[in-house]
């Protein structure tokens, strides 16, 4: 649960000049989580299902105090949200850890599968961070998507392609998990949970950047080159003509009448 918020908060980030910077949240999601389990359980004394408990907190804070400062909400931050929140509630009454490290992944599966299902409507949920990514946030680089998400077909099946791979890529890593809660020691489960997310993570960031984001982002760079020229011969047509443009407006509306 507690890493999808960083898997979209990263990719929303979609920051080319510090990419670095996209990494910041599976650190905190994922890393701090751990830690404070280990902590908890091994350094204060507190019950194993106490320990993953309250080590969810921190993301869930995180999650809120992200929508506060942004002062927007999309449908991916909001989902996030209410997972967090959910499984939080749940956490308070599983009362067995392993059912608890299933339910973790059990409730966070919500994402990969909403994920999945958005990709059959006109705006897929990994969207809100891909544009920024493959726009680099310029007004020429949005213009440029807006015309190809209404008149490429390829493009919009790159668009869908993406959030297809980046769900499936959840799914199954919370698959994964449910698995390994009730087959791995639970002290073990922790680190290795946050292994596999990040093997998860890393998997669609190689997958759908390669197959997807870079031939979108290539799309963009051509559609924005190919309207700069439109925009150069309409402007050589009209100086060429040798008459101001209102004047030949004007003039065409003289000869009309």
């Amino acid at each position: 649960m507690r890493q999808k918020q960083s898997v979209a908060e990263s990719a929303a980030e979609g920051e080319r000049g510090n990419p670095l910077a996209s990494f910041v949240p599976l650190i905190v999601d994922a890393g701090v989580p751990m830690a404070s389990y280990y902590v908890l359980s091994h350094g204060i004394g507190f019950s194993t299902v106490a320990a993953l408990g309250w080590s969810s907190v921190v993301p869930a804070l995180r999650t809120v105090w992200g929508l506060v400062r942004s002062r927007s909400v999309n449908g991916l931050a909001l989902l996030i949200l209410v997972v967090n929140v959910v499984g939080l509630a749940l956490s308070a009454v599983a009362g067995d850890p392993r059912l608890m490290m299933a339910k973790d992944s059990g409730v966070s599966s919500v994402v990969g599968i909403a994920i999945l299902l958005s990709v059959r409507t006109r705006r897929p949920l990994m969207t809100a961070g891909l544009k920024p990514w493959v726009t680099k946030g310029s007004a020429a680089g949005n213009a440029a998507w807006d015309r190809l998400a209404a008149g490429s077909e390829r493009f919009r099946r790159a668009e869908r392609r993406f959030s297809a791979i980046w769900g499936t890529a959840l799914l199954t890593e919370c698959v994964v998990k449910v698995i390994g809660a009730y087959t791995v020691p639970v002290d073990t489960m922790v680190w290795l949970g946050t292994v596999l997310t990040v093997v998860a993570i890393l998997a669609a960031m190689v997958i759908a950047g390669g197959g997807c984001a870079d031939p979108m982002e290539k799309m963009v760079a051509a559609e924005i080159a190919a309207e700069a020229e439109r925009t150069a011969d309409a402007g050589g047509a009209d100086a060429g003509s040798g008459i101001p443009v209102g004047a030949e407006a004007g003039a065409a509306a003289a000869a009309a009448s």
